[in-house]
This record gives structure tokens, C-alpha cells and sequence, in this order.
């Protein structure tokens, strides 16, 4: 039995923001799954960009265009047909929130209002996954993590817009998708590294970026405590919720259990502090890093942890690599990838990286990789 009980291959499937970091690695593994992908995104909004880097653009039906516009949403969905459905666009980054408020809450809260209207008419079985974010939470620094059921809140726009997303998900699927051949769910996940991201104010790519020059690491928010993990582990989860949402012969739990919002995560022992993350990263790069703690900077969250009970619960999903692991492969990516020229080298590392994770997942008999 091939991954994810065949559940995507040949299928149609609709991922919105598939120009970004973790979009263009789901789409990497989509293809790779046998999926008929259509990516609607606005371009890629870093220079260079993973999808960029790995020709995405000649491999999928790319398609550019707003979420922020509810026609967009509607044409795509009507002309794709999908099977499935991964809604990651959004605007991404907690900082930028601060400067775009208001761009904020029209991506990640109506962006989401948008897809859901659009899916409402669609006629057609389709299992459909919306990203949203642990951030979602009001964080009240507890050192133990959040579970689907917490109280959800947001002190900076970026969380707020995101918790805002999950109420009207929830709306929509008591009020809409109840008995609609569209079933729906949420996935919150922890912060993710991997290779091929390029955004700003993100504390991998600033290493990156350093070390590449031979400076040191500039690090605003030593102290803050992180659910580290490599983005193919909560991709896994998307890929395993999705397939279950829609294939009877893979579910392990009643239907409306799984219509709902679900936590993906690392280990607890993946719980990390920025500094510690940067000292990780320095064991595979050599280099050093600077302490730039602004007192006067936005608020960001000092302690975050998450819950994946749930998840292992009613799908038997639990994360592969560890801490060390994903540091690992993810600095291996961007340091191999100063001697690649083209697409193809640059598609071929990003798959094996890919390979590498599923061979660990059969290592440890994840339920995607066997037969349920």
C-alpha cells in the first residue's frame, strides 16, 4: 500500500498559498503522490523562493490571483473540481502584522470566509484542510501545551486575524457542512523550519543569511520558547487528515470527530528556546550569533507549547524527527544547496529530503505508511 492509502493519486486537488515556504513543499509532495495539483497564490513574495527554486511553476497548474477577492476563490474552485482542498495562504508573519493590520484580518480571517462560500457550492465529495496556527491561542505562557479545546485569542493581529479564521471555520462547519459532501477541517501547527525559506523576520533564514556572509547571527528574542519542527512533519499531518476526511477504509475514528480542529506538533523535548535553536543550527555551520533584544519591539510570545494528543488519538499520527533532526536536515538543505544550478538539481534535493523523512516514518511504522 502506497502512502496515505493512494488517497491522492490522480486526484484533483486546490492548494492556496503554494508559493510560500510550506506550500511549495506540500505541493513538492503532492506531485510527488501522484496528485493533479492547482496552486492559486499571489507570486512568491521572497527573492529567491522555494517554488521558484524547484520549478513549480512548469509541474502544477499555477494560477496567480487575491484571496482577499471572493470571484478568485470562486472561478478556482469551479474550474479545478477538487478532491482536496489545502487553504495555507495567508499573510504569515507576526511582525508584518503590526505594519498591515488590516491587510492582516482581510487574508488570514475573510481570505478563509472566502473559500468557505466558494466550497459551499461545490457539489462533489472533497475533503478540505485550513492551516491555520498554534498562535491562535490566547497565550497565557502555560508550560504545558494547548489543547483544540482552549480558549482561542491573539494579543498581536497576526494571532488575532488566525483565531478570528478558526471561529469561522467553526461557524461555517456547524452552520453549512454539516451533511454537505464537503467535509472540513482546521490543523494548527507549531513553528516550522526547513530548507528553502526565505522570509523575513524568520529566525532560520536571518541564520542563514548570516552565516552565508561570515557575520554573526542577529537574534531579536533570545529567551522565547518554540515548538520547533521540521515543515514535512505537520505537512504529514494536513496529507493523513485530509485522506482520512475523505476515504472511509482509512479512518480510525467516526467522521464528525475528525471534522474538526486538530494540533500538530514536536515533542515536548522540541520545546526550545530561539537561542538554543540558533546554537543547534551553529553545530552544522560554524559561526556565532548576537543577543539584539529590542525592549521596545512588538510583542511577540514569550512561551508556546502545543498538545498533539488529539492527533495521535484519532489518527495515530505522531511527529518523526526530532529536535537535533530536523535542525539537521534543514541546514543540510540550505548548505547543499550552494553548489546546485537549476530546477532539477534543486527538485531532486528537495525530494530526496522528502524520501529521507518517509523512510524514518516506515522506521517507525507511522499509520500513513502502513496499512490502517
Amino acid at each position: 500500500m502506497t502512502l496515505f492509502g493512494s488517497a491522492f493519486n490522480g486526484k484533483r486537488v486546490l492548494v492556496t498559498g503554494h508559493t510560500g515556504f510550506k506550500g511549495a513543499w506540500l505541493c513538492e509532495w503532492l506531485l510527488g503522490l501522484g496528485a493533479e495539483v492547482t496552486g492559486l497564490s499571489l507570486p512568491p513574495q521572497t527573492d529567491p523562493s522555494l517554488f521558484a527554486e524547484v520549478g513549480l511553476a512548469r509541474r502544477l497548474r499555477h494560477v496567480i490571483g487575491d484571496i482577499q477577492d471572493p470571484a478568485v476563490l470562486t472561478k478556482a474552485v469551479r474550474e479545478c473540481k477538487p478532491d482536496f482542498v489545502f487553504h495555507l495562504a495567508a499573510q504569515a508573519l507576526v511582525r508584518q502584522s503590526y505594519v498591515r493590520p488590516s491587510e492582516t484580518f482581510n487574508v488570514n480571517a475573510m481570505g478563509t470566509l472566502h473559500l468557505l462560500e466558494a466550497l459551499r457550492n461545490l457539489k462533489k465529495p472533497c475533503a478540505a484542510v485550513f492551516v491555520t496556527t498554534d498562535k491562535c491561542y490566547e497565550n497565557r505562557e502555560w508550560h504545558h501545551g494547548y489543547r483544540e479545546d482552549d480558549k482561542l485569542g491573539g494579543r498581536d493581529p497576526y494571532s488575532a486575524s488566525k483565531a478570528a479564521a478558526e471561529l469561522i471555520i467553526a461557524s461555517y462547519r456547524d452552520s453549512f457542512f454539516q451533511d454537505h459532501p464537503v467535509k472540513i477541517a482546521s490543523s494548527r501547527a507549531g513553528n516550522v523550519i526547513g530548507g528553502g525559506d526565505w522570509a523575513l523576520d524568520r529566525i532560520v533564514p536571518d541564520c542563514i543569511a548570516a552565516l552565508r556572509k561570515k557575520k554573526p547571527v542577529p537574534v531579536r528574542n533570545a529567551r522565547a520558547t518554540r515548538p520547533w519542527q521540521h515543515v514535512l512533519e505537520p505537512l504529514s499531518g494536513y496529507l493523513w487528515l485530509a485522506a482520512s476526511l475523505a476515504e472511509t477504509k482509512l479512518r480510525r475514528c467516526e467522521l464528525p470527530l475528525l471534522t474538526s480542529a486538530f494540533n500538530f506538533g514536536p515533542n515536548h523535548d522540541a520545546n526550545r528556546t530561539v537561542a538554543e535553536l540558533v546554537e543547534e543550527i551553529l553545530k552544522y555551520w560554524p559561526g556565532r550569533w548576537e543577543d539584539k533584544t529590542n525592549p521596545a519591539a512588538p510583542h511577540e510570545a514569550g512561551l508556546l507549547q502545543l498538545s498533539t494528543d488529539k492527533a495521535y488519538a484519532l489518527l495515530r499520527w505522531f511527529p518523526i524527527w526530532s529536535f537535533s533532526e530536523a535542525v539537521a536536515g534543514t541546514v543540510d538543505w540550505y548548505r547543499n544547496s550552494q553548489q546546485l544550478s537549476g530546477a532539477k538539481e534543486f527538485q531532486k534535493q528537495t525530494q530526496a529530503q522528502i524520501a529521507q523523512y518517509i523512510d524514518c516514518a516506515r522506521a517507525q511504522r507511522a499509520p500513513w505508511t502502513t496499512l490502517p
